[in-house]
């Protein structure tokens, strides 16, 4: 196992304020690339935060659809590779033969979440229906999810320079939130923190600080989470595949304001808050 990256590190800066320059001082997130490799064969390569590699590993894999449950990876070891990380994960035998058989190489920057992709048909891919739940959420719930999401961000409190996502069950509260300075990167490693922990996805919302793109869509269906909610709005063709999934997509949260657009039959006014 390699010597844990920090995820965050203080430098130095030159301040203009009050009409003159100062010496000042600034929490970074770190940014280093990210090799997942299978079998001993590099499959991606990711621009991300050195922090919850294992969960990165889970998440990516169940998204990336190498894995369907967290007892399909074996082992994990994270390696020192120049000037990167390289997380070698060790897959049950069914898995790692229909890897083999479907082998790519993908790499990608920070901000891109279908990278790797090898035809148009695939970055429009449908996903699958989510499981349907007997699962709603009260309005008030929505605003609690991005509040509490927000007061899980320890980085971000730091920086003011990372993205978040969280998982937040009604009645319970938020589950496990994640960071990265990639939005498609901290939902894979919320996904794998709701995968290592056997919670259901099903029984629980997607909560992000990122615009809602089609990448986000996918990820949270691979995940069978019927809720995805974030404080910026979506793209188009992420409302045609929420709406394809059966997912419920609701964005520009503010406050107690948001917006719902597609399946708004989950977020009820009525007594009944949610049904577990």
């Amino acid at each position: 196992m390699a010597a844990p990256v920090p995820p965050l590190r203080t430098l130095t800066a030159a301040a203009w304020r009050d009409g003159r320059f100062a010496p000042a001082s600034r929490v970074v997130p770190e940014e280093v690339p990210i090799a997942f490799s299978y079998g001993g064969t590099t499959h991606a390569v990711m621009m991300a935060t050195p922090a919850d590699l294992e969960d990165f590993a889970y998440g990516f894999s169940l998204a990336e659809g190498i894995i369907a449950t967290a007892s399909d990876v074996l082992a994990i070891d994270i390696i020192e590779a120049g000037d990167g990380l390289d997380v070698q994960v060790m897959l049950a035998e069914p898995e790692a033969d229909a890897l083999t058989a479907r082998r790519r190489r993908m790499a990608g920057p920070v901000g891109c979440g279908l990278c790797g992709i090898e035809s148009i048909e695939q970055a429009t891919r449908a996903v699958p229906q989510v499981p349907e739940s007997a699962l709603a959420f009260a309005p008030h719930d929505i605003e609690a999810a991005v509040t509490a999401l927000s007061a899980a961000q320890a980085m971000n409190r730091e920086s003011r320079a990372v993205h978040g996502a969280g998982f937040y069950r009604p009645g319970t509260g938020l589950l496990a939130a994640r960071e990265d300075v990639g939005r498609h990167n901290a939902l894979d490693k919320l996904t794998g923190a709701v995968l290592r922990g056997g919670a259901n996805g099903a029984d629980g919302m997607v909560v992000v600080t990122s615009r809602l793109s089609v990448e986000m869509v996918q990820k949270t269906a691979s995940l069978g989470t019927t809720i995805l909610a974030a404080i910026s709005a979506p793209t188009a063709l992420a409302i045609r595949t929420a709406e394809a999934a059966g997912i419920t997509l609701v964005g520009i949260v503010r406050g107690d304001e948001f917006e719902i657009f597609t399946r708004p039959d989950r977020i009820t006014t009525t007594g009944d808050r949610h049904v577990a």
